[in-house]
């Protein structure tokens, strides 16, 4: 599923939508923190189910699982103020150590953000070390932040300021190149559309 920023009571929602663990799997892209008033219960509860059922719940990185943002979007404050900054710290050393993709039935490559002007080959992604910061640009940053645009051949600049966008012609390329049908992503999903990308598997 997308993003949920927060939105503990749209996570629960979400459970009653599709099933709770562990009738169900679910594999989630990325965004739990920030901007929501209870970031702390979403990925507390979504980290116990991992616990708990650890091939049932996935969990991958999204551009708010970096502590240079979250630090800004509120799950610092959120943290700060109802235990304290060590807290904070503790989550982002977790958040380091998330994957930043996941394939599905080896053709579906799911990320939060998109694919990148340096992803050749998804051996690339395989190499990936972790626990790893996330950069300002290359390979790391456009997984967690890069977007597909309709205007653009190519790749071309990003009006966040921060990765890049890729256009269908490039997306058609790499997919052939690699060998998979779609590529996944909840970069721009509104929390109103949670359920439309909803991974429940039985």
């Amino acid at each position: 599923t997308g993003d949920l920023h927060g939105q503990f009571v749209d996570l629960l929602r979400l459970f009653d939508f599709g099933g709770y663990p562990p009738i169900s799997t679910y594999l989630f892209l990325g965004d739990y923190v920030d901007r929501g008033k209870q970031s702390l219960e979403t990925i507390c509860l979504l980290l116990a189910y991992k616990l708990k059922y650890p091939d049932k719940i996935f969990l991958l990185r999204g551009n708010h699982e970096v502590a240079k943002i979250n630090r800004v979007y509120g799950f610092y404050d959120e943290c700060k103020r109802r235990f304290n900054v060590r807290l904070w710290k503790i989550f982002c050393d977790c958040f380091n150590c998330l994957p930043m993709t996941a394939l599905t039935d080896d053709k579906g490559l799911c990320m939060h953000g998109g694919i990148s002007p340096e992803l050749n080959n998804l051996d690339q992604i395989k190499d990936i070390e972790r626990p790893t910061e996330i950069p300002d640009y290359g390979l790391l940053c456009d997984l967690l932040w890069s977007d597909p645009s309709s205007d653009t051949l190519g790749s071309g600049e990003s009006d966040r300021g921060v990765s890049c966008t890729f256009g269908a012609d490039k997306l058609v390329e790499f997919l052939e190149k690699n060998d998979l049908d779609h590529v996944c992503r909840t970069h721009q999903v509104s929390r109103s559309n949670l359920t439309v990308i909803l991974f429940s598997f039985y």
